[in-house]
């Protein structure tokens, strides 16, 4: 069974999103605030995606969740829920390591495609890494391992989200070209992704903090303006 974790406090939300993903194949583990969600996950251990609210009582938050799950498992899909008129929580969300966001109130089939969509790119890094698969892609000083999923600059280990590598992997197989932001959305998140572009530059700022010398004049990720950027090394 595909195991998901389901994070909510309001237990009508909660009991919606269950009902819908069991509907969608998936066996859900359910919390009511962040302390119970670290101990299930504790738990279980094999869990494939996580789902968090940001609002939540007892002394972990969402945020603090997604956050001590990203340090501990960068392999595991994380997203966030957010109100919509939230813009803030979206970005702090993914900047602290959740791949995704859905906003409050979302459909059922909008929820379901979204962990669909991440569950699948758990599973082939999953795949990948099990496998005797060692393929490796150079570009500059650094190295794109396709199995462990991890980035080496200099030799050093960049540990990245699914989300990350999967952006780092679109550069380094297109180095030099400037990458539309739509491509990128399309290329990492699928065609039938419903969510904003904005997503892109949240990850993109995301990644320069790990790659980058200097995050802030970036060198290896490039903005290409009006269009989207480039990986230059």
């Amino acid at each position: 069974m595909k195991k998901i974790l389901v994070c909510e406090d309001e237990a009508a939300i909660r009991d919606f999103i269950v009902i819908n993903l069991t509907r969608g194949g998936y066996d859900v583990i359910e919390a009511e605030n962040g302390d119970e969600a670290i101990a299930k996950y504790e738990e279980c251990g094999d869990l494939d995606v996580v789902i968090l609210d940001i609002m939540m009582p007892g002394t972990r938050d969402g945020f603090a969740v997604c956050k001590e799950l990203r340090a501990r498992n960068a392999g595991i899909g994380i997203i966030i829920l957010t109100a919509r008129t939230q813009e803030m929580d979206k970005v702090t969300g993914l900047m602290l390591g959740s791949d995704d966001y859905v906003t409050k109130p979302f459909s059922p089939s909008e929820l379901v495609a979204r962990v669909d969509a991440l569950y699948r790119r758990v599973t082939i890094a999953k795949s990948n890494f099990e496998s005797n698969f060692k393929e490796e892609i150079k570009s500059g000083d650094f190295v794109l391992n396709l199995r462990n999923r991890t980035l080496l600059k200099n030799g050093k280990t960049i540990e990245l989200t699914q989300v990350e590598f999967q952006i780092m992997e679109y550069f380094f197989s297109n180095p030099g070209q400037a990458l539309e932001r739509g491509k990128i959305l399309s290329q990492v998140w699928g065609s039938a992704y419903v969510g904003e572009e904005k997503i892109v530059d949240v990850n993109i700022r995301r990644l320069r903090m790990k790659v980058e010398d200097e995050p802030s004049n970036p060198k290896y990720i490039v903005t290409v303006w009006g269009l989207g950027y480039k990986w230059d090394a």
